[in-house]
């Protein structure tokens, strides 16, 4: 189901190690309006290193998060991400048509996929024609393992919902980059744009040229350190150092001996990735644009921090600056939420393209 393409109402579902957050968009003259958004909690240990531990407590945060987002839509589109896929860009012969063409990839899918086959789950999406060749066309084939196609598939059911599509988190990403235009330089045409998306244990430093990625790498690193931080300093649970730096309410000294030393954390792991990146190819030089999301970035002072460190102009993504919000999907709550809301979003739109 990897890349499947509809015209139905389908809900985008971000299934992380923190949180479920579910989001129903709808379309709204030439753009979207928000429909129904709702996020909650995900119990700890039920999803490790984006593999889901606990099928049965990841399927009841999704329910609850579902029922309370008021949702009407019964599909839901989901992602996998980090090393769980596999995606390599192959070159087919354009004159192929397209049964003949299926059937020299799965002819050849074992050279490239190292799990037997009958374990796997995998499809392909053509790019368009080679560069290298005319006469061939450049084909995008991923692959995860079976099992983590179905245990989304049992997650989604759990939660009364169809698993409609399973695409690839760094895809669903590229996906919602459409929805940040208005943020980028002459609207992220021809310019190069490095995203960085901190999540709870990953943080995914991807680059875009021309609004196509090409280039992305995952770091140990994300919003569970500063929570541990938190915990270890004040002698609270996990639980407690979650709801205080959500919430509030700690000590004076927090800001200066334990977040500034988390903020320059994340300035020096975004200036690491863009070094490396930059180091690792040849083609481009320089970044035009860094737009950060995901729990962490809404941190007050991250953004310039970062910037400081990168030298880059530094942007915090909202894919909601242009888009209405309906007024059962609460705006306030969209509004506060709205840089982790990225992959969601990229879920969502698969309802329209």
């Amino acid at each position: 189901m990897l890349f499947q393409r509809k015209t139905k109402a389908i809900l985008g579902l971000d299934i992380s190690t923190s949180s479920v957050k579910v989001i129903e968009l709808a379309k709204a003259g030439n753009g979207y309006r928000v429909e129904s958004y709702a996020a909650e909690p995900m119990p700890p240990n039920a999803i490790t290193d984006k593999v889901i531990a606990d099928v049965d407590a990841v399927g009841e945060s999704v329910r609850r998060a579902v029922k309370r987002s008021g949702a009407r839509a019964k599909l839901g589109a989901v992602a996998i991400g980090g090393a769980a896929v596999i995606t390599k860009t192959i070159q087919m012969a354009a004159s192929l048509n397209d049964k003949d063409l299926g059937e020299q990839i799965e002819l050849q899918a074992d050279q490239y996929i190292p799990f037997p086959l009958e374990d796997v789950s995998f499809d392909y999406e053509i790019l368009g024609p080679s560069e290298s060749d005319p006469e061939m066309v450049d084909v995008l084939l991923a692959a995860t393992r079976r099992e983590n196609v179905e245990q989304r598939q049992s997650v989604l059911e759990l939660a009364g919902l169809t698993a409609e599509v399973v695409d690839i988190e760094a895809y669903a990403l590229e996906n919602a980059c459409k929805l940040l235009t208005w943020q980028m330089p002459d609207d992220g045409l021809d310019k190069t744009i490095a995203l960085v998306d901190f999540g709870a244990t990953t943080t995914t430093f991807s680059v875009l040229h021309d609004l196509k990625i090409i280039y992305t790498r995952d770091q140990s690193f994300g919003g569970k350190q500063l929570t541990e931080e938190i915990m270890r300093h004040y002698g609270l649970s996990y639980e407690e150092a979650g709801k205080a730096k959500k919430e509030g309410g700690l000590p004076a000294n927090y800001e200066q001996e334990v977040l500034e030393p988390f903020i320059e954390d994340m300035a020096q792991q975004v200036n690491r990735s863009l070094q490396f990146f930059l180091s690792a190819q040849s083609d481009y030089h320089q970044i035009d644009q860094l737009l950060i999301c995901g729990g962490c970035s809404q941190i007050p002072g991250a953004v310039d921090r970062i910037q400081d460190h990168v030298g880059v102009p530094t942007v915090l993504a909202n894919p909601f600056g242009q888009m209405k919000i309906a007024s059962r999907a609460k705006s306030q709550q969209v509004e506060a939420d709205s840089s982790g809301l990225l992959v969601a979003c990229g879920l969502a739109l698969r309802s329209f393209s």
